[in-house]
C-alpha cells in the first residue's frame, strides 16, 4: 500500500493552475459528448442532437476559459489534467458504457455535470479575482442546468418512470462514501489474509498460534487500508465524501474480512476449525460477488470468476506453503 501521492492536492493548486485544469478538463467532456450522440444518432437522433448540443457549450465555456487565461496569465497553458490532482473525479473511458443502453449513457452525463457543477463552485470560492469569480460561477450555474438536461434524458427517451434526482445523488453518495471503500477493504482483508493465516495452520497445527496470525494479519491490514484510503482523496473534488468515513469503512470491512476465517481458529481441534474457516472463506468470497453485482454493476459471472478463483488460489497457495 502506498500512503503517498505524486499528485497534488486541489488545495495546493494556484488560480492559473485552475483555470488550466478547468480548460483541459471541458476539453475532454466536449470529445465525451460528442462520443455518446455519435453512439446514439442512429436509435436516439433527439438524444443525440441534445449531446451535440451539450458539447458546442463545452466548447464556448473552453473558450471562455482560455480567454481570461490569456488576460490573466498570458497564452501559455499550463499542462495539468485530471489525473494530475488527487481526488479529481475521473471519467469512464467511452468504451466501457457503449454497449449498456441509454439509460446508463443517461446517469454517466448526469453525474459528469453534478461533478463538473462541485469543481467549479470549489474552484470560485479559491479564487480572489472578480473576473474569474464570476466566470467560474457561471459556469457552475451552466453545468447544473446540464444536471437537469441530462437528467431529462431517462424520462423522455425511456419507458421507465423517472427516477428522483434526490434519490439518485443520494445512493450515489452512499455508494462512494460507504459501500466502495468498504468493499474494496472487505476484498482486501478476505483475500490478502488468507495465505498467511492458512499458511501459519498447516505450519504449527497449532489453532491459537494460527488466530494471533490471523488477528495481527487483519488488524494490521486494516489500519493500512483506512490510512491510505483517507490520505489518497480528500473528498473537496471528487464528491466521495469525508475522507474520515472512507478511511473507517475501508479499514473496519478489512479487519472483519480477515477476522471472518481467523476467529474458526479459537476451536481448539485443528481440522474442525480449518473446516469451519474454509466454510467461512467461501462465504465470504460470495458475499464480495454479490456486493460487486449489486452496488457496482460489475456481471455476476465475472465477479464470481475474478473474487471466487483468485480466492481459492490464494488459500492453496497458503496451504502449500505451510505444507511444506
Amino acid at each position: 500500500m502506498r500512503f503517498f501521492t505524486q499528485r497534488r492536492h486541489f488545495r495546493d493548486l494556484n488560480e492559473q493552475e485552475i483555470l488550466a485544469l478547468a480548460i483541459s478538463s471541458e476539453e475532454d467532456d466536449a470529445r465525451i459528448y460528442r462520443s455518446y450522440a455519435q453512439m446514439l444518432r442512429v436509435d436516439f437522433p433527439d438524444t443525440a442532437q441534445i449531446f451535440d448540443d451539450m458539447a458546442c457549450e463545452e466548447d464556448d465555456h473552453r473558450k471562455r476559459l482560455i480567454e481570461l487565461h490569456r488576460r490573466r496569465f498570458g497564452d501559455v497553458i499550463p499542462l495539468i489534467r485530471r489525473e494530475h490532482v488527487a481526488g479529481y473525479y475521473a471519467r469512464r473511458p467511452v468504451w466501457l458504457i457503449e454497449n449498456l443502453g441509454l439509460e446508463r449513457i443517461r446517469a454517466e452525463a448526469e453525474a459528469m455535470e453534478r461533478d463538473a457543477e462541485h469543481f467549479y463552485l470549489a474552484a470560485a470560492q479559491r479564487s480572489q479575482d472578480a473576473d474569474t469569480r464570476k466566470l467560474l460561477g457561471d459556469l457552475a450555474a451552466a453545468e447544473a442546468g446540464h444536471q437537469y438536461t441530462a437528467g431529462k434524458l431517462e424520462q423522455e427517451h425511456l419507458d421507465d418512470d423517472a427516477r428522483e434526482t434526490e434519490t439518485r445523488a443520494a445512493h450515489r453518495q452512499f455508494v462512494l462514501t460507504w459501500v466502495q471503500p468498504g468493499l474494496a477493504g472487505l476484498m482486501d482483508g478476505s483475500v490478502s489474509t488468507l495465505a498467511p493465516i492458512f499458511a501459519a495452520a498447516f505450519a504449527t497445527q497449532n489453532t491459537w498460534e494460527t488466530f494471533l496470525v490471523g488477528l495481527a494479519a487483519s488488524i494490521g491490514a486494516g489500519i493500512s487500508m483506512g490510512f491510505t484510503e483517507a490520505a489518497s482523496d480528500d473528498g473537496e473534488l471528487s464528491g466521495r465524501g469525508s475522507p474520515l468515513k472512507r478511511g473507517i469503512a475501508s479499514g473496519v470491512m478489512t479487519t472483519v474480512g480477515g477476522l471472518g476465517h481467523a476467529l474458526p481458529y479459537l476451536i481448539p481441534d485443528f481440522w474442525t476449525a480449518t473446516i469451519t474457516a474454509i466454510i467461512v472463506v467461501f462465504f465470504e468470497l460470495w458475499a464480495i460477488a454479490w456486493i460487486q453485482n449489486k452496488y457496482m454493476e460489475t456481471p455476476f459471472f465475472r465477479a464470481a470468476l475474478q473474487v471466487v478463483l483468485g480466492g481459492a488460489l490464494v488459500l492453496a497457495a497458503g496451504v502449500l506453503i505451510g505444507s511444506g
